[in-house]
């Protein structure tokens, strides 16, 4: 006998009622005069007979497609020695896991931005966006924001009216260095976490600026260097700061995966951290307190920002109200053994 796949008039003809009431019980179609014995009825008919609905018959007649999206706007290997993102994920997949949806990860590299958002909207394969590294040249996302179509930002886009959720990278970024200025250092060196053409990069080097600024110490450009998200990048620019003769005794690095490579940098040339050069670092990921020395950094809330997100945006597809249209969550200073007083 071949097996054949449970059909909803299958679903309907055991539980005694007609498809329809079994499409619109399974769809969760609500104001509509269902008894609560009839909804359960059709459930759990649904569930002896081991039904697995259609996707698409779904969509067709709740016109969703039960699946969001989170694209990143990078490259892909940025993506593939990214250890932040998996924790922000695990906090997405937490959400739509608890909704029974599912998640589509895209991951769009700047030069086909506008015809991948173009896609994704026409296309109608998910319900909404959200949306990872806004990068401040990103005409697309301007176009997908007159759009209207239900998009949350994990970063910011000034002036825009996106709903976001992020941490004051900028604020974080200056106590970060505050804390070095605290310990007696002047010449601060900083590796930016990407271009400046993403937010959250041009905001953490002008925290930087600030605290520099606050203390009285002069901004000098020879000492900021700007990393592309991975460590090759850290090593390219910390090798890039220590050819140039520039005197630092402390370096800034806006991301623990670019430190990985300014790092390697330092040793290949004999320096030893924190003994010639104190570090700190950006987002906490998880080897952070097992390198040699333990790593201070800043903290980040990884999994909460992907948990806020995923969460934010299914309250704006069911038009629920969001108190909170620019969340901002909290960071931590993790002060452990890479910097030193001088």
């Amino acid at each position: 006998m071949v097996n054949r796949q449970v059909t909803s008039e299958d679903v309907a003809r055991h539980a005694g009622v007609s498809r329809t009431t079994v499409s619109l019980v399974l769809n969760g179609v609500q104001n509509i005069k269902i008894s609560p014995k009839t909804r359960q009825l059709v459930f759990d008919s649904a569930a002896e007979l081991g039904y697995v609905p259609n996707s698409m018959a779904q969509a067709l007649v709740s016109r969703r497609t039960h699946a969001i999206g989170l694209v990143f706007s990078r490259q892909p290997h940025h993506i593939a020695t990214d250890s932040f993102m998996p924790q922000v994920l695990d906090g997405m997949l937490e959400v739509v896991r608890a909704n029974n949806l599912r998640l589509l990860i895209d991951i769009v590299e700047p030069e086909h931005q506008e015809q991948a958002y173009h896609d994704l909207v026409r296309a109608k394969r998910i319900d909404g966006i959200v949306f990872s590294g806004p990068r401040v040249d990103d005409v697309a996302l301007v176009n997908l924001e007159k759009e209207g179509f239900p998009t949350v930002l994990m970063g910011q886009l000034p002036g825009s009216s996106f709903y976001t959720v992020d941490v004051d990278n900028r604020l974080a970024a200056r106590q970060a260095v505050d804390y070095l200025i605290s310990l007696g250092h002047r010449q601060i060196a900083c590796l930016t976490n990407a271009p400046v053409s993403y937010s959250a990069a041009s905001d953490r080097l002008q925290g930087y600026r600030d605290a520099l600024e606050q203390a009285g110490i002069p901004y000098n450009d020879e000492l900021v260097r700007f990393g592309d998200f991975e460590p090759e990048s850290g090593y390219q620019q910390m090798n890039s700061l220590l050819t140039s003769g520039v005197k630092f005794t402390a370096g800034f690095i806006a991301s623990d995966a670019v430190l990985i490579g300014a790092n390697a940098a330092l040793r290949e040339h004999g320096l030893r951290i924190p003994e010639d050069i104190s570090l700190v670092g950006f987002d906490d990921i998880a080897w952070s307190k097992f390198v040699d020395p333990p790593l201070t950094t800043m903290r980040l809330p990884a999994q909460a920002l992907g948990y806020q997100a995923c969460t934010m945006l299914l309250k704006l597809l069911s038009g629920q109200s969001i108190p909170e249209k620019n969340l901002v969550l909290p960071t931590e200073l993790i002060i452990r053994n890479s910097c030193r007083s001088l």
